[in-house]
């Protein structure tokens, strides 16, 4: 158990945090065609969140407590900026875990990091595709 460990997951737990709650604005906004979309990433990013205080918890390490409210970095007021929102919280998720492979020393914690950015790099492709990007996908995700 390494504190490089601990501050690569404690990082990861915040970006897990903002996009849970970004979700729900997403969820709010989102074309009602994609719900059922949104609902499942947004689930994906809770249990991810639960997973990650428990891991840093069963490692005696603290989860610290998420913010009141996460302000997105753009208007959010109509399906469009809905995806574009989530994007964006799909791309800090990516680059949060890539951080965690990168920083930590410990194999389970990379292999956990390496999960995590498969799937936020899976939601981020599928986004991508859906506002029409070309590519969806880089060769690295996460990678800032």
């Amino acid at each position: 158990m390494t504190n490089a460990d601990n501050q690569a997951l404690t990082a990861a737990l915040s970006a897990e945090y903002a996009a849970v709650y970004a979700y729900g604005v997403i969820t709010a906004y989102a074309n009602p065609e994609r719900l059922k979309l949104v609902s499942e990433y947004a689930a994906a990013h809770r249990a991810r969140r639960d997973a990650t205080i428990d891991l840093l918890e069963s490692r005696n390490a603290a989860a610290p407590a998420p913010e009141a409210a996460y302000q997105p970095p753009f208007v959010v007021n109509d399906p469009i900026p809905a995806a574009k929102l989530a994007v964006a919280v799909e791309t800090d998720a990516a680059n949060a875990w890539r951080s965690v492979v990168e920083r930590a020393d410990s194999p389970d914690i990379r292999l956990t990091g390496i999960e995590a950015l498969t799937e936020s790099a899976l939601r981020l492709a599928n986004w991508q595709a859906i506002l029409g990007t070309d590519p969806v996908t880089v060769a690295f995700p996460g990678q800032p």
